[in-house]
């Protein structure tokens, strides 16, 4: 075996012990809400502020929280899911530049891999909250919406929190990809748009209740 192929294999078995940890770590916080934004946004900053309250909100509800384990925005979730009483979590990716892990996750994981880390988001979440961010958190919009859209992944609402923020975009969709059949208007209706924290709790418990009524209609047809 060349050292190429010896350096490619072990890259194989750091990706699966990224899985596994993940899995093995994540499994006993299900559910949680995992929530999204900008790792850029400053304590103090009104989007941190709405991060910390909604976090707080759906904690207190009973969801753990998933965080990228950053500063910004996944700080402030993090430290929002603290002041409940569900497990805050954060996801740490190692970068050369940016991203140092927040002090308010109980629980942590560091990841090399992108795509690793991405899976453990969807993995163990009833649900996804994006406040206000760039690319990242556009990537995972869009990825989550991609696997509703394409049913690889079982049915969990998608909250975009602030209007003001995100209107923009839903303008576009609507005005482009719409107009341009890119997509349906059924596609639309796979997320949610809200300045309401309330109302974030109940799209996540209103989903859930229905997940618990398939499940329950499900086993009485499995019954002999």
């Amino acid at each position: 075996m060349t050292d190429r192929h010896a350096k490619d294999t072990w890259t194989v078995f750091k990706i699966m012990g990224e899985f596994v940890e993940g899995f093995e770590t994540l499994r006993p916080f299900w559910p949680s809400v995992s929530i999204f934004g900008s790792a850029r946004v400053k304590r103090g900053n009104v989007h941190y502020r709405q991060a910390v309250a909604v976090a707080e909100a759906l904690s207190k509800a009973g969801y753990g929280v998933i965080t990228g384990g950053g500063p910004g925005i996944m700080e402030a979730a993090n430290k929002g899911a603290q002041r409940g009483t569900g497990r805050s979590i954060g996801l740490n990716i190692k970068l050369p530049y940016e991203q140092t892990a927040n002090d308010y996750a109980d629980t942590i994981i560091h990841f090399n891999y992108f795509f690793a880390r991405k899976v453990m988001f969807v993995k163990y979440a009833c649900g996804f909250v994006a406040l206000p961010g760039g690319f990242g958190t556009l990537d995972e919009i869009f990825e989550a919406l991609t696997l509703k859209q394409t049913q690889k992944i079982h049915e969990f609402p998608v909250v975009l929190f602030g209007s003001e923020f995100w209107g923009g975009m839903v303008d576009w969709m609507q005005t482009r990809l719409l107009q341009e059949r890119m997509i349906s208007k059924r596609d639309l209706k796979m997320f949610h748009v809200t300045d309401d924290v309330d109302e974030v709790v109940e799209i996540v418990d209103r989903n859930q209740r229905r997940r618990k009524r398939r499940r329950g209609r499900n086993a009485h047809r499995d019954t002999p």
